[in-house]
């Protein structure tokens, strides 16, 4: 436990709650008491996370607009997400599973550990209050694009909507390179606010390509 405390940056005052969240239901069964599992806690703590990931989200992206925030804030406390954030602390040895879980890989199951971290985050917040919780959660997200990319983000849509077009306002990508054979060409397309190059990115496809672009007008949009 001193080790997953040291892990979490949080050392409990009620060991129990954190014991709790670490208890699936498998082994709850098994050793018959069923209240003992953490799905009251999986419960309590998928609200706990969506607050932490939406308030990190809104103080960190002051002009993003509300969409783009919806959709970032889906893919922060997804399954695959929270996986990921499970397995950099090695949350899955430290869980009490039944015998049947243990021997079916239920340490590895991104189910599983998507469920305990949210059980975790309820029994901190329970514990502590929700800045230990906000703290916790706001280092893991601020690192999250370098450790996990997201699948299926529409940048060219982020883009329109944190621009927020308005009339006299043009918002244009044009190809300005090629390169390799037919079967291997890569294209370069550059995304223009009024005439002013605001990124450019490089893909397999033209579309790859704009998505690449209009990502990184984001990220330079961002840092103004």
């Amino acid at each position: 436990m001193d080790r997953l405390q040291k892990a979490l940056g949080y050392e409990f005052n009620d060991l129990s709650l954190l014991t709790a969240a670490l208890t699936h239901s498998s082994y709850a069964n098994e050793v018959r008491k069923r209240g003992a599992s953490n799905e009251r806690l999986e419960f309590l703590g998928d609200s706990v996370l969506g607050m932490a990931a939406a308030t990190h989200i809104y103080m960190g992206n002051p002009k993003m607009p509300e969409g783009a925030m919806t959709r970032l804030r889906a893919e922060l406390v997804c399954e695959k997400s929270l996986a990921a954030l499970a397995a950099s602390f090695g949350l899955g040895e430290y869980l009490l599973l039944g015998r049947g879980e243990e021997n079916s890989g239920g340490r590895e199951r991104p189910s599983i550990l998507a469920d305990a971290v949210e059980a975790v985050l309820a029994a901190i917040y329970l514990d502590g209050g929700f800045e230990p919780v906000f703290r916790f959660i706001s280092e893991y997200f601020t690192n999250l694009p370098d450790k996990l990319e997201p699948e299926n983000t529409d940048y060219k849509t982020a883009l329109q909507e944190l621009i927020q077009l308005k009339a006299g306002t043009d918002l244009s990508y044009k190809v300005v390179g090629e390169s390799g054979p037919d079967h291997m060409k890569s294209f370069t397309v550059e995304v223009c606010l009024n005439k002013e190059r605001i990124g450019e990115g490089t893909g397999k496809s033209k579309k790859g390509a704009e998505q690449l672009a209009a990502k990184a007008a984001l990220e330079k949009l961002k840092m103004r």
